[in-house]
């Protein structure tokens, strides 16, 4: 996929407004003027949430013949009569609960659509963690100023679906100069056998700020459903501001799951963005960089692990809009079943950018003769002082350290899963928790163990 070219961000647009085959949602625009009115919104959000009902309903449901789509179908997608917003009060998993820094006390934002927001914990003074209704009525001019301004309303179909009808959201606002010194932890609980769930999270880290932020989006599974969530996801850093952002999906394995994510970074900020995936059906995951100001520093740290007939697909961007920025991507997956993962992968570096340092890898280990794993990496370079490498590999499970493994007297099962750990062992050496690291190997052992 080739980005478009601009001074200040890349963005996606669909290229044939034909008329598409995925089913439509049945929602209308009473819908959209029913959660304002429910919120008590004011009218400049309400007319906000109009004008992205309108985009929604002007774009097309994408299909295999998008370039972003081609190897995502969505002919199956369970739009038809899907509710909105369905409330099932399921207690939340224990394990989500636990602090994954190392820092028990700090400040926690439970959503669970259809209940009051939870609270618990207090973030440093000035820090804010709000829920969507909070943000509205306690900061509105503040909301106004920033919502929508890395992630357009217009981005995407199903950017602009959660723009119109979202009513879950964490808000996080850190002022300048202040350095978080406790990490903020929210979670998104949506439990639902059928319906769709859209959240939203926005992050603003004001100059010379820093703060570590984990969010976690988690469902469990129903084995005779089809449920929905559709997600923005904005991130800003001003000049100097540092944000640790650990984000991990944990979907139920009946959940089609698709996101529209940015970062902008200003000027010698540093984003260090550590990202897990092993739950949903199906996931459509579109997340970039956007290096605004010079001597910005991104570095995404993926980990993704399916099987059954999950299908993982995450389209990244590392955008060099300024000089002297530096971006550095890592991902690694495992596929075992008929499992699938695509990761489509592009460092787009803009005229002027120059001294630009970008790299990007995509490893990928292949456990099932039935897995398939697509890996497409890019570049697009229009500066001439640059050092930028991608690279890509998909392998299966090499016989010799697992025989040596065994030779030693470990049984066969144990010798692959330590293999495995090590395939690994790079991306999750780039996770600075204990806690993040110790649930990324769960997942690990609890892939394993089913593909026993």
């Amino acid at each position: 996929m080739q980005p478009r070219t601009s001074s200040r961000t890349v963005t996606r647009k669909p290229r044939d407004l034909r008329p598409r085959g995925v089913p439509e949602f049945a929602f209308t625009e009473a819908d959209v003027r029913q959660v304002s009115s429910a919120l008590s919104e004011p009218d400049w959000l309400l007319e906000r949430r109009l004008a992205a009902w309108a985009q929604y309903q002007a774009t097309p449901m994408p299909t295999l013949k998008d370039e972003a789509w081609r190897r995502t179908d969505l002919s199956g997608f369970p739009a038809d009569g899907a509710a909105r917003r369905p409330a099932e009060d399921l207690p939340i998993d224990r394990e989500l609960l636990q602090p994954l820094t190392g820092k028990p006390g700090s400040a926690l934002m439970v959503l669970r659509p259809g209940f009051a927001a939870q609270r618990e914990g207090a973030a440093d003074q000035g820090v804010l963690l709000l829920d969507w209704a909070t943000a509205v009525h306690d900061h509105e001019d503040w909301l106004r100023e920033h919502l929508g301004t890395i992630v357009p309303d217009g981005e995407g179909k199903f950017a602009s679906l959660a723009a119109a009808l979202a009513e879950d959201a964490v808000v996080v606002y850190v002022p300048p100069g202040v350095e978080a010194s406790q990490p903020l932890h929210s979670i998104l609980w949506a439990p639902a056998r059928t319906g769709l769930h859209l959240s939203r999270v926005l992050v603003i880290l004001g100059r010379g700020s820093s703060l570590t932020y984990v969010h976690e989006a988690a469902s469990p599974t129903e084995a005779a459903g089809q449920a929905i969530h559709a997600g923005i996801v904005e991130l800003k850093l001003d000049e100097g501001a540092r944000l640790t952002f650990v984000e991990l999906q944990s979907w139920g394995e009946h959940v089609w799951n698709i996101t529209h994510e940015r970062a902008r970074l200003g000027r010698d900020s540093a984003l260090d963005w550590i990202f897990g995936a092993v739950g949903s059906h199906l996931t459509k995951n579109f997340t970039e960089i956007d290096l605004a100001g010079q001597g910005a520093e991104g570095r995404m740290s993926g980990f993704y692990f399916a099987d059954g007939d999950q299908h993982l697909d995450h389209d990244t961007q590392q955008n060099h809009l300024a000089p002297n920025g530096t971006s550095d991507l890592l991902f690694k997956g495992a596929l075992l079943d008929r499992s699938r993962s695509v990761w489509q992968g592009m460092i787009y570096v803009a005229p002027g950018a120059q001294k630009t340092d970008g790299y990007q890898a995509n490893r990928n280990l292949v456990l099932s003769p039935h897995a398939r794993a697509d890996s497409i990496p890019g570049l697009e370079i229009l500066a001439d002082d640059v050092r930028c490498t991608h690279g890509a590999t998909v392998g299966q499970l090499e016989a010799e350290p697992v025989f040596y493994l065994m030779s030693r007297g470990l049984p066969r099962r144990e010798a692959e899963r330590l293999v495995v750990d090590g395939f690994f062992a790079p991306v999750l050496e780039r996770v600075p928790f204990e806690g993040v690291r110790e649930r990324f190997a769960r997942m690990i052992d609890m892939k394993m163990s089913r593909g026993q």
